[in-house]
């Protein structure tokens, strides 16, 4: 039996005027773990989990969340000072790491 499960991400823009979020064709693997410049916050919910990301290294970086369990987030391209918001709602899948790509 397969699990109904949904992915949305909600995207929270804080940064200053200019700056964007673009979520690249998921055909990208992860690589390695994303730098600490890529500020991460996990929460869990009753549906699974959030992940609170924010760019703080002064460039754009591309990062994507990894998911045990369950599928990625897409790749996102994030310009510096961006903030957004990863949810994640299924029935087995928890947080990995988040990762360049």
């Amino acid at each position: 039996m397969r699990l109904p499960k949904k992915l949305s991400v909600v995207a929270a823009m804080t940064a200053a005027v200019g700056a964007s979020l673009v979520s690249a064709p998921s055909a990208y693997a992860a690589g390695g773990t994303a730098p600490a410049c890529i500020q991460r916050n996990v929460y869990e919910t009753s549906k699974g989990f959030d992940v609170s990301l924010q760019n703080n290294c002064g460039k754009t970086m591309r990062v994507q969340v990894v998911v045990n369990n369950g599928s990625d987030s897409v790749c996102y391209v994030a310009s510096a000072g961006v903030s957004w918001i990863y949810v994640y709602e299924g029935l087995l899948g928890s947080y990995s790491r988040t990762a360049v790509c």
